[in-house]
């Protein structure tokens, strides 16, 4: 039966300084390196195997993923890395405290910005110091200026239904790096998490989650490889 593996990346820089990242690329911290590492070691330990990887284009995912493979002597494996999983763009968001910001706008607010389902942040201004539109990675793709978890989904989903279901669909066993958000849309989508729940679904970074899926990609079991 197909096996799917979901990890958000360790502990970045941003994370660690309670900023709002999205699309920004930012690296991962000595305690980001140590979580891969600590999620390869444990998936070698518990016998879990890949023939597949993906991710994002964003450096924390990317990394994660190496350090993992590298822990379990897999550096080799193909890896496929598309935009679609990059994490939710959080528009004129990204850069700020995530507590100075709610200082200035109100918790209530925040909270709509960053937990509602189809509420985006305020967009970005084209020029900010934090726009990518001359970054070679995203050439030619039709960059957001901001994102609700609703719109990730959009993006992430026909992702899933092209590349990664039909490696699954033919027995392959897939391992996918990615971001809170990109994985909260993968996870709605295979649990059949309401759009009022997936709100309260919070992913920490670098534990391996675990998708027994059926021969249909129905899920029979999904945990965290730590708790088993």
């Amino acid at each position: 039966m197909p096996t799917l593996v979901l990890i958000r990346h360790g502990q970045s820089a941003w994370n660690l300084d309670n900023r709002f990242t999205g699309w920004w690329d930012v690296d991962l911290t000595d305690k980001g390196v140590a979580e891969a590492l600590a999620a390869g070691q444990l998936m070698a330990a518990r016998g879990l195997d890949f023939d597949q990887c993906f991710t994002s284009l964003q450096t924390r995912a990317i990394k994660t993923l190496n350090i993992a493979l590298e822990s379990m002597g897999r550096l080799w494996l193909p890896v496929e890395k598309d935009w679609r999983l990059n994490e939710r763009h959080y528009g004129g968001l990204t850069g700020l405290n995530k507590a100075e910001t709610a200082t200035r706008h109100g918790n209530e607010q925040v909270k709509i910005w960053r937990r509602s389902f189809d509420i985006a942040p305020p967009p970005m201004e084209a020029g900010s110091a934090f726009d990518l539109a001359r970054d070679r990675r995203y050439a030619g793709i039709a960059i957001p200026n901001t994102e609700s978890l609703k719109d990730t989904i959009a993006r992430v989903l026909p992702y899933w239904e092209s590349r990664i279901a039909p490696e699954l669909r033919a027995g392959k066993r897939v391992v996918i790096s990615a971001h809170g958000n990109s994985l909260r849309a993968l996870v709605k989508h295979l649990s059949g998490i309401s759009d009022e729940e997936i709100t309260n679904l919070e992913i920490p970074t670098g534990q391996p989650i675990v998708y027994d899926l059926t021969a249909d990609l129905k899920p029979r079991d999904r945990y965290y490889l730590s708790e088993r």
